[in-house]
């Protein structure tokens, strides 16, 4: 059941951006402070973010997952 839900949410979040980037083609630039970033249309940025999330949760599990655990260790 969790590897199921382990593919299904990432592909109903792709779904989700692919039916807004086809109702959205604008493009869209972003501000931060003073920056200004090169305007693409807006279903690119909320995929980009979402591959920025899900990379980044990947190295977060990887970092902090816990360390196996010996049956027989005396520590």
């Amino acid at each position: 059941m969790v590897r199921f839900l382990l593919v299904l949410i990432p592909a109903v979040l792709v779904l989700a951006i692919a039916i807004l980037s086809v109702q959205n083609a604008t493009p869209v630039a972003l501000r931060f402070l003073t920056f200004r970033s090169v305007a693409l249309p807006f279903g690119l940025w909320l995929s980009f973010g979402l591959v920025l999330g899900l990379v980044g949760t990947a190295i977060l599990l990887l970092l902090f997952r816990d360390s196996p655990k010996r049956p027989n260790s005396r520590y």
